[in-house]
């Protein structure tokens, strides 16, 4: 399969503009993207996919958004051994705590959290967070391989 699901949660456009840059990142390395938001797509969908991302920026207390990408990840975390998964969102406040509990999520369900660690950015992702999402896409489509 060289589509690569992209799902992401964004209040405000800038999880959203990471999201369509890892959707780059996968095309320029040959493979399609589909880039969906999580309100559109179950977690089924994801259940034969050995390789998909999932963006969701910080919320309250550092947490992922509660109403519909917390639920779904809880989903995912029961089928997500042996996949590859990449992570990314952006954050208002606080010191990216809720991108490392994600991480550790996803690694004690068995998954492989692609690039070691979830991409992140500060308010407005610059050139600098697009590009590290056009790159965790290229490894992304390495890693489907």
């Amino acid at each position: 399969m060289n589509q690569i699901m992209v799902v992401y949660w964004s209040q405000t456009g800038n999880t959203q503009a990471m999201a369509n840059a890892v959707a780059e990142g996968i095309k320029e390395a040959g493979k399609e993207a589909l880039v969906t938001e999580v309100s559109n797509i179950s977690a089924d969908a994801l259940r034969e996919a050995g390789v998909f991302a999932l963006g969701c920026p910080a919320m309250g207390a550092e947490v992922l958004e509660e109403g519909e990408m917390e639920p779904f990840v809880t989903e995912v975390e029961a089928f997500a051994f042996g996949r590859h998964i990449g992570l990314f969102g952006s954050y208002g406040w606080g010191d990216g705590e809720w991108m490392r509990d994600w991480q550790t999520r996803m690694a004690d369900a068995g998954a492989e959290v692609v690039g070691g660690r979830g991409v992140i950015a500060q308010e407005s992702p610059d050139e600098d967070a697009l590009n590290q999402c056009r790159e965790l896409g290229k490894a992304l489509a390495a890693a489907e391989a």
